[in-house]
């Protein structure tokens, strides 16, 4: 065997900058060769997008360069591959350099470093023409890997003022430069902005040169490195011998890397994996709540006596007597164990009021465990902030699975393995996460410092974690919510749910990490008026100022929650936390009255009144502010705090959480990439320049068995080709709801433009436009209401096969208002006859045909005819149009997905409307047919039904 160490000669010695310089060169040589090449060979192709070409764009992207042109696609790969082995060899140095002992952060960044050169080994080679899915998942990958790269590099530099000064200028010239590159993608993506493109392309040009300087840093850190290859066996015929014995000096601890330099332990990141998986199984219980809730009164169209189990929340009103706090303290893991397996359960249960009652039960669970287990930490300022670390990161995640799913959270109870539910996966993970915080409890009685009694009344905390858990649920439990209350429809003035509900939940989680490195300036007077700024911003505003002053206000919200929840825990358990939720839940039925006003006694008092809920919201946790403020620590006790915050244990425990949110900041990068709408949307039936329009009334997307319907749905659409389709009570976007948008899901499902129309700070029950043409312009309309419900309406005029189409979206008020029916339809009447060209309208109309406001809506003051006079079945849904040829007409049962019948209309554009003869379909064309998928049984309950076929038209 041979030994472990040999003498030999020395035959060469490789300084370590030259593998730098390697990589540097061959990096440069790779990209700019390509350019040089691409430029010189196919310049006009290069520049040519989707839209534009030469002149208007004249500068190409690096994609385009690099991309599947020979032989500036061969010139690219050769001088990566020859990149390839400096690569390997610099991570190698560098790990050699930072590596130390009871440290795995240089084994992590290491790692980090080969995955990065292994997947742009991926996007180089596998081009988008030879794989477009794996060419995004590799180049998502190699992004995504980006940032830990930089943040570990930066975090185990060498002592060198020089080297650090450099890597963070080319660190925040990187990740600065990644701000304008998405908002001028954007501009040529969305908005179609001529040039666009042409900057986006310098942008991107500045990460690959950016990326590869941040690297070519690490040759000053190697200067004192060398490879020495040594002849052990004598093998070699060289006359020289070197002996290289140079001993690198132990590191000193810097500043930058205080919170990650104590020893990593593994234990300790799955504790922390753990809590924040029980934080996310508390919001994905609690948000769950609202929409088995609704589900009821939904059906009843009113009060149905169900909305009682809101009540569930107000479990920790027990935690006042005594016996019981110590009997659930020393119980916390199966409160917790409960809280699961009632509410991720529950979607077993068939019937709504079984699953309502499972959740009920979770809610009540869930809400004790965490109070208590907030209560039993007071002392311990390390691990209370851990458990609220914990809860934050939860909701994070919950916000971020409902990102992923298109607002719904796969664990939901009204989600299932057929509508895309992932709540056995949900489940096994919470039995690990459990597991995990029952093996540990006997660590968790350690003695902390005492707590001084507090000043002040406890209802003041109780009020402020009040306002705090209600923003937290209805402003931030998705991501898109805030980004409906500033859209005000096309052109795009504004953010759109993605890419920018990443925007947001970057906000929540720099708004944590600031809380938690600033408690002082976060529960201060100031951050709080500028917190409320923000709130006033999102209220009183629409497109990116409102979108800015939401940003504020979710920075501000996670930003103060540690400071809230810290001093609420200092008060009595009893009397805070009840007072907390049960003032929760009054905002909760406040936030849904505003627009519920016409089925709620009291209703009319509250009547749109959303900007009441944002003051009594902010004024609530302006009341927790007073008292944290009131109980902040002395001078003395600051010193003495942050001594006791920068302990090793306390940084080891905070940096955990640091860990798991960077990886979920990733995630949600990457989720707004691999969402980002394409904009490559094509009719059905385009060589017979024919539009194929329906309407259907959603019911909230909650079928008759208070399940999720959006698969369904989609797959209605998709079968009934649908071109365009008017979507009436859309608007998910409350609590009661859960913060849900099923028009993310069609549209990115189905390849359509999506209007969302007037968001929920509007107070109606929605409406939506889906269409496969381009949305040039849409204005959305509140028609008069004096005494009912909000009528909402969206006039939008989309590019037909290169002509203008108006269409108009609708739903008028209910039954028992006919005053508020007849200025609507006056209303919509006139807005239908100012526009001169083809037009149609997808409406809920609430009158019999030929009768009434009916006569309103069609005739001379409209300008609009029926899609069939002779159909007198009809009392919600209508289609109307002008200004071009109908050529059929149908009606599709409900089946189980809403109590509303899906009414679709084709129509051919360029051609004159026609006559009401009724003629066989032999007499028309195949593209101009309806499918006969859903004649006779149909499928899945859809069938024609009425006539029990299509009907066509001369």
């Amino acid at each position: 065997m041979a030994p472990k160490h040999r003498d030999g000669d020395v035959v060469a010695v490789i300084p370590g900058q030259w593998i730098t310089h390697a990589h540097t060169i061959a990096a440069y040589a790779a990209f700019l060769g390509a350019f040089i090449v691409g430029v010189s060979l196919h310049y006009q192709k290069i520049v040519q997008n989707e839209h534009f070409g030469y002149p208007i764009e004249w500068f190409p992207s690096v994609s385009a360069t690099i991309g599947d042109r020979y032989p500036e696609r061969s010139v690219f790969q050769v001088f990566i591959a020859i990149c390839s082995g400096p690569r390997f060899i610099l991570v190698f140095l560098l790990y050699c350099l930072t590596n130390r002992p009871n440290t795995t952060l240089p084994k992590f960044v290491a790692g980090v470093g080969v995955f990065r050169t292994l997947t742009c080994g991926g996007w180089t080679y596998v081009t988008s023409t030879d794989d477009h899915d794996w060419h995004d998942i590799f180049m998502i990958s190699y992004l995504v890997a980006t940032l830990p790269w930089t943040l570990g590099v930066l975090a185990l530099s060498p002592p060198n003022p020089t080297t650090v000064k450099y890597r963070k200028y080319l660190a925040g010239a990187f990740f600065g430069t990644l701000v304008p590159l998405i908002y001028f993608f954007i501009q040529h993506k969305v908005h179609r902005v001529p040039g666009a493109y042409t900057i986006y392309a310098f942008f991107e040009w500045s990460l690959v040169l950016l990326d590869v300087a941040f690297d070519a840093v690490t040759a000053m850190d190697f200067s004192g490195l060398e490879l020495v290859v040594k002849d052990v066996k004598g093998m070699s015929r060289g006359g020289k011998s070197r002996v290289a014995d140079r001993i690198l000096e132990k590191e000193k601890d810097k500043q930058i890397v205080h919170v990650f330099d104590a020893r990593f332990s593994l234990a300790g990141l799955l504790d922390a994996l753990a809590d924040v998986y029980l934080g996310f199984t508390f919001w994905s219980v609690l948000t769950s709540l609202g929409v088995l809730v609704w589900y009821f009164p939904l059906w009843h169209m009113g009060i149905s006596g169900y909305e009682v189990a809101i009540m569930s929340s107000l479990s920790p009103i027990v935690l006042g007597i005594g016996p019981v706090r110590r009997l659930v303290t020393k119980y916390l893991p199966w409160n917790h164990l409960t809280m699961g397996l009632f509410g991720l359960l529950a979607y077993l249960i068939k019937s709504p009021e079984g699953r309502l009652g499972a959740v009920s039960f979770a809610v009540w669970e869930g809400c004790l465990a965490w109070c208590a287990t907030w209560h039993r930490d007071r002392s311990n300022a390390a691990k209370l902030e851990s458990r609220i670390s914990a809860w934050v990161l939860g909701l994070i995640a919950s916000s971020i699975s409902k990102f992923a799913f298109q607002t719904n959270n796969p664990v939901w109870p009204i989600m299932n393995e057929d509508n895309g539910g992932w709540n056995k996966t949900g489940f096994v993970l919470f039995m690990l996460a459990v597991a995990r915080v029952y093996t540990r409890r006997t660590g968790n009685n350690e003695a902390g410092q005492s707590v001084d009694k507090p000043k002040g009344l406890s209802i003041l905390p109780g009020f402020g974690l009040a306002g705090l858990i209600f923003a937290l649920h209805s402003l931030l439990s998705d991501s898109s919510t805030m980004i409906s209350w500033v859209w005000e429809g096309f052109p795009v003035r504004g953010p759109i749910a993605s890419p920018h509900g990443a925007w947001t939940i970057f906000a929540m989680g720099a708004g944590l990490v600031f809380g938690l490195f600033n408690p002082g300036a976060s529960r201060s007077w100031s951050a709080y008026g500028i917190g409320s700024i923000g709130a006033a911003a999102l209220t009183c505003f629409s497109h990116w100022t409102g979108f800015y002053g939401a940003l504020v206000l979710t920075f501000y919200l996670t930003a103060v929650t540690p400071a809230l929840i810290s001093n609420a825990v200092r008060f009595p358990p009893g009397r805070t936390f009840f007072t907390a939720f049960l003032v929760y839940n009054l905002m909760t039925l406040f936030h849904v009255w505003v627009v519920a006003y016409a089925f709620v006694p009291g209703g009319p008092l509250v009547r749109e009144r959303t900007d009441w809920v944002m003051t009594s919201t902010m004024l609530l946790i302006g009341c927790g502010v007073f008292s944290a403020v009131q109980n902040s620590p002395s001078q003395t006790n600051k010193k003495s705090s942050f001594r006791a915050s920068s302990n090793p244990a306390a940084r080891k425990q905070r940096s955990y959480y640091i860990y798991i949110l960077v990886a979920l900041q990733l995630l949600s990068i990457s989720v707004a990439y691999l969402r980002f709408p394409s904009y490559d949307y094509q009719p059905y039936h385009k060589e017979s320049k024919s539009i194929t329009a329906g309407i259907w009334t959603i019911h909230f997307s909650i079928d008759n068995d208070a399940w999720s319907s959006e698969k369904r749905m989609e797959s209605l659409i998709r079968e009934s080709e649908l071109d365009i389709v008017g979507l009436l009570e859309s608007d998910l976007q409350r609590i009661i709801m859960g913060n849900r948008d099923t028009t993310q899901y069609l549209a990115e499902e189905l390849g359509m433009w999506v209007d969302y129309g007037p968001g929920p700070n509007k107070h109606t029950w929605g409406c939506a436009l889906l269409s496969k043409f381009p949305i040039i312009n849409s204005t959305h309309h509140l028609l008069p209401s004096p005494v009912g419900e909000l009528a909402p309406a969206i006039h939008a005029t989309i590019d037909a096969y290169g002509e203008y189409i108006d269409v108009f979206v609708f739903h008028s008020g209910q039954e028992e208002d006919p005053e508020d029916r007849r200025l609507q339809s006056e209303y919509l009447a006139d807005l239908m006859a100012s526009t001169p060209r083809p037009a149609i309208l997808l409406s809920y109309l609430v009158t019999k045909p030929l009768e009434g406001n009916y006569n309103t809506y069609v005739g001379q003051r409209s300008g609009m005819r029926d899609i069939d006079p002779s159909d007198w079945d009809r009392w919600c849904e209508y289609i109307l149009y002008k200004g071009m040829r109908r050529t059929g007409y149908a009606r599709l049962s409900r089946g189980t997905i809403t109590d509303t019948e899906l009414q679709v209309g084709k129509f051919v554009v360029g051609q004159p409307e026609g006559s009401n003869d009724i003629i066989p379909e032999d007499q028309v064309p195949e593209d101009l047919r309806f499918p006969t998928l859903f004649r006779g049984e149909g499928v899945r309950g859809h069938r024609y039904h009425v006539f029990d076929e299509p009907r066509y038209y001369a």
